[in-house]
């Protein structure tokens, strides 16, 4: 064999495994973009404290059947802006408490309302009282999809603080706040003082300066028995591993 035939040969096998190297990389970069793969579930731990929100898009929920498949805990959709109640909210908050199943509420924050009209819907919605339920949690995110609706800093602080300290006053406890890592980046620097739910289903969560979250959704396309809409996944949370249900629990 010549010697330019051997040189060729010694370049043509890495190229190879280099160009064999870069389609593993994209294929699974695609299926953890398309949720195919969860990066996420690999950093769970076997102890784990496990949870699911729910709206009326899951419709009817067998509480009981989430609890059988590790389940311990749900958060509901209770409210939206300063008026709207989701429509299985009510059914979905007994059928927790007959199931035994650690229960909280959440409401969808609408920028155009103002904080107490929200926190008002709320309270007449959920009770007057929380006692051995869960916190009560807001929902901030980006909504709208051919318009998003973009919130002014200012006024969502504003209004925001209105609603937490609302139900702070109602409830004696502060309110989780939900968001996506970069709606707490923009939005939320001055909201230190309120446990996080962080929502990132691509990645291990992590926040800015050190910042922890309480409650991390780490898919939103999981896969359960239990649910009848027509809505098939539903989203998936984990309790950080440093707390306990119990640090949740308004007591």
């Amino acid at each position: 064999m010549s010697k330019l035939k051997t040189a060729r040969k010694m370049f043509l096998i890495p190229t190879i495994v280099l160009v064999t190297i870069a389609t593993i990389l994209i294929c699974f970069y695609q299926a953890v973009r398309n949720r195919v793969i969860s990066v996420n579930e690999w950093s769970l731990g076997p102890n784990s404290i496990r949870g699911v929100d729910i709206s009326a898009y899951q419709v009817d929920v067998d509480m009981l059947k989430l609890k059988e498949q590790g389940i311990q805990f749900v958060y509901i959709k209770a409210t939206e802006g300063r008026s709207h109640v989701d429509d299985y909210f009510a059914r979905n908050w007994q059928n927790a408490k007959d199931a035994n199943l650690l229960a909280g509420a959440y409401h969808f924050f609408n920028f155009e309302s103002s904080g107490i009209e929200q926190a008002t819907n709320f309270i007449n919605s959920v009770g007057e009282s929380l006692e051995g339920r869960l916190l009560p949690a807001i929902d901030l995110e980006i909504y709208g999809e051919e318009r998003p609706v973009l919130p002014d800093r200012d006024k969502l602080s504003r209004e925001l603080q209105s609603m937490l300290d609302a139900l702070e006053a109602q409830y004696g406890v502060k309110p989780i706040i939900y968001a996506q890592k970069d709606f707490y980046d923009k939005y939320l620097t001055d909201f230190s003082g309120y446990p996080r739910w962080i929502r990132d289903v691509y990645l291990p969560a992590k926040l800015k300066n050190g910042n922890d979250w309480l409650i991390w959704q780490y898919n939103d396309r999981g896969q359960l028995d239990g649910y009848s809409g027509g809505e098939k996944y539903i989203d998936l949370d984990v309790l950080n591993s440093a707390k306990s249900l119990d640090d949740i629990r308004v007591h």
